[in-house]
Protein backbone atom coordinates (compact mmCIF):
# COMPACT_ATOMS: atom_id res chain seq x y z
CA UNK A 1 0.00 0.00 0.00
CA UNK A 2 1.17 3.75 -0.82
CA UNK A 3 2.15 5.90 2.04
CA UNK A 4 -0.24 9.26 1.71
CA UNK A 5 2.11 11.97 1.92
CA UNK A 6 1.27 14.58 4.60
CA UNK A 7 0.37 18.13 3.40
CA UNK A 8 3.06 20.86 4.03
CA UNK A 9 1.92 23.56 6.57
CA UNK A 10 3.41 26.16 4.34
CA UNK A 11 1.09 24.98 1.25
CA UNK A 12 -2.05 24.64 3.58
CA UNK A 13 -1.63 28.16 4.79
CA UNK A 14 -1.12 29.43 1.34
CA UNK A 15 -4.46 27.63 -0.15
CA UNK A 16 -6.19 29.05 2.73
CA UNK A 17 -5.24 32.39 2.24
CA UNK A 18 -5.76 32.32 -1.70
CA UNK A 19 -8.83 29.79 -1.88
CA UNK A 20 -10.76 31.60 0.68
CA UNK A 21 -13.95 32.95 -1.23
CA UNK A 22 -13.10 36.20 -2.55
CA UNK A 23 -9.46 36.52 -2.07
CA UNK A 24 -8.37 35.42 -5.28
CA UNK A 25 -10.54 37.48 -7.04
CA UNK A 26 -9.57 40.66 -4.75
CA UNK A 27 -5.99 40.03 -5.03
CA UNK A 28 -6.87 39.88 -8.91
CA UNK A 29 -8.45 43.12 -8.88
CA UNK A 30 -5.52 44.40 -7.17
CA UNK A 31 -2.97 43.56 -9.72
CA UNK A 32 -4.35 45.74 -11.70
CA UNK A 33 -2.90 48.80 -9.58
CA UNK A 34 -4.01 50.69 -6.35
CA UNK A 35 -7.61 51.32 -6.01
CA UNK A 36 -10.70 52.59 -4.11
CA UNK A 37 -13.32 49.84 -2.11
CA UNK A 38 -15.45 51.43 -4.82
CA UNK A 39 -14.19 49.83 -7.98
CA UNK A 40 -12.99 46.68 -5.69
CA UNK A 41 -16.78 46.55 -5.12
CA UNK A 42 -17.75 47.72 -8.47
CA UNK A 43 -15.54 45.11 -10.01
CA UNK A 44 -17.22 42.43 -7.98
CA UNK A 45 -20.49 42.84 -7.83
CA UNK A 46 -21.55 39.50 -5.90
CA UNK A 47 -19.27 40.53 -3.26
CA UNK A 48 -21.07 42.69 -0.28
CA UNK A 49 -19.66 45.48 0.97
CA UNK A 50 -19.77 44.24 4.37
CA UNK A 51 -17.79 40.75 3.17
CA UNK A 52 -15.42 42.84 1.10
CA UNK A 53 -14.34 45.20 4.34
CA UNK A 54 -13.96 42.13 6.53
CA UNK A 55 -11.54 40.57 3.50
CA UNK A 56 -9.87 43.52 3.16
CA UNK A 57 -9.00 43.58 6.99
CA UNK A 58 -8.05 39.92 6.83
CA UNK A 59 -5.95 40.42 3.43
CA UNK A 60 -4.31 43.65 5.42
CA UNK A 61 -3.59 41.73 8.12
CA UNK A 62 -1.84 38.87 6.36
CA UNK A 63 0.65 41.34 4.86
CA UNK A 64 -0.77 40.89 1.22
CA UNK A 65 -2.46 43.99 0.90
CA UNK A 66 -1.46 48.28 2.28
CA UNK A 67 -4.14 50.50 3.25
CA UNK A 68 -3.17 53.90 2.34
CA UNK A 69 -4.67 56.89 3.69
CA UNK A 70 -4.44 60.23 2.30
CA UNK A 71 -5.65 62.70 4.95
CA UNK A 72 -6.41 65.24 2.42
CA UNK A 73 -10.36 66.94 1.94
CA UNK A 74 -11.40 65.01 1.50
CA UNK A 75 -10.01 61.57 2.90
CA UNK A 76 -9.24 59.41 0.27
CA UNK A 77 -8.09 55.45 1.13
CA UNK A 78 -6.59 53.26 -1.53
CA UNK A 79 -5.55 49.78 -1.50
CA UNK A 80 -2.58 48.49 -2.91
CA UNK A 81 -0.76 44.87 -2.78
CA UNK A 82 2.29 44.53 -1.33
CA UNK A 83 5.29 42.72 -2.50
CA UNK A 84 3.76 39.41 -0.63
CA UNK A 85 0.70 40.29 -2.53
CA UNK A 86 2.84 41.04 -6.09
CA UNK A 87 4.36 37.86 -5.79
CA UNK A 88 0.98 36.09 -6.18
CA UNK A 89 0.49 36.94 -9.68
CA UNK A 90 2.20 34.52 -11.24
CA UNK A 91 0.08 31.64 -9.74
CA UNK A 92 -3.57 33.29 -10.81
CA UNK A 93 -1.81 33.60 -13.77
CA UNK A 94 -1.37 29.54 -13.87
CA UNK A 95 -5.07 29.52 -12.31
CA UNK A 96 -6.34 31.58 -15.74
CA UNK A 97 -4.49 29.19 -17.50
CA UNK A 98 -6.38 25.65 -15.92
CA UNK A 99 -9.45 27.51 -16.26
CA UNK A 100 -8.95 28.55 -19.89
CA UNK A 101 -8.31 24.68 -20.71
CA UNK A 102 -11.10 23.02 -18.88
CA UNK A 103 -13.62 26.13 -18.06
CA UNK A 104 -13.34 27.64 -21.93
CA UNK A 105 -17.02 26.39 -22.92
CA UNK A 106 -18.24 29.14 -20.26
CA UNK A 107 -16.63 31.99 -21.70
CA UNK A 108 -15.53 35.13 -20.21
CA UNK A 109 -18.87 36.97 -19.74
CA UNK A 110 -20.20 36.77 -16.27
CA UNK A 111 -23.17 34.68 -15.58
CA UNK A 112 -26.44 36.81 -14.49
Amino acid sequence: MQKVPSVCPKFEKAFQILGKKWNGLIIEVLLAGETHFSMISAAIPELSDRMLSARLRELEEMGIIERIVDTGYPVQVTYRLTDMGIESKPILEAVHDWADKWYADLGSEKSE
